[in-house]
């Protein structure tokens, strides 16, 4: 199986346990793209050149998909619009690009670990959190990303599925690893992983399906 995986904080909890089934189980790691953006993991899972990926929402309309994402509700800290800058997408992004489009935000779109440091450390808070504007004006979670595969069904429900039922617990040692590469603290990424959740239910297909609406008009 090739698997690729946004290197991004978001997903830590899932990785720690995707390491953990590949040393307990038959799963072949072929490929971990861990290092790569969002709009590289989209490319390379729309070329067939990934089974099974967590891809960007706005890409997911004609995917094979799980019930597992990337959620925020209300707040998400690490997808901005600076509002001080002149309208920009992010290259690394494709749907919090198209999500501040729907929004009608203008500014800078910045995404992933390098939005969740510029909110811990900017002083002038000139930036609007896009899971926020979202949920005021929707008042529904966003689901940023969703797991979805181009072969593996049977496996990656699976994974999905024993993913969903536990609660990943992070060591402290990896926690201030992780945290040093990012250039924060640990205490810092263990409360914004408090804000991410990874089970799409009910309201998150709603606001999946109303985005994806929405996004058609931009």
């Amino acid at each position: 199986m090739i698997f690729a995986s946004i290197s991004y904080l978001n997903l830590l909890p899932f990785q720690i346990f995707f390491k953990k089934r590949i040393k307990s189980t038959q799963i072949k790691q072929i490929a971990f793209y861990k290092k790569n953006v969002p709009s590289y993991i989209n490319k390379k899972f729309l070329e067939r050149k990934v089974d099974a990926a967590f891809i960007s929402s706005i890409k997911t309309k004609k995917a094979k998909c799980t019930n597992l994402g990337i959620i925020a509700n209300k707040k998400v800290y690490s997808v901005l619009v600076l509002k001080n800058k002149e309208n920009k997408d992010d290259s690394d992004s494709n749907t919090s690009n198209i999500l501040a489009k729907v929004l009608e935000l203008n500014g800078e779109v910045i995404i992933g670990d390098k939005a969740l440091k510029y909110y811990l450390n900017s002083k002038d808070r000139e930036f609007l959190d896009l899971a926020s504007i979202w949920y005021q004006k929707t008042k529904l979670p966003f689901v940023f990303a969703r797991l979805c595969y181009n072969k593996d069904k049977i496996q990656i429900e699976k994974l999905a599925k024993e993913f969903a039922k536990q609660r990943v617990k992070i060591p402290f040692f990896y926690l201030k690893k992780e945290a040093k590469k990012k250039g924060i603290s640990p205490k810092e990424l263990k409360w914004y992983l408090e804000h991410i959740y990874y089970n799409i239910g009910y309201k998150e297909k709603k606001a999946l399906k109303l985005f994806l609406k929405l996004a058609k008009k931009v």
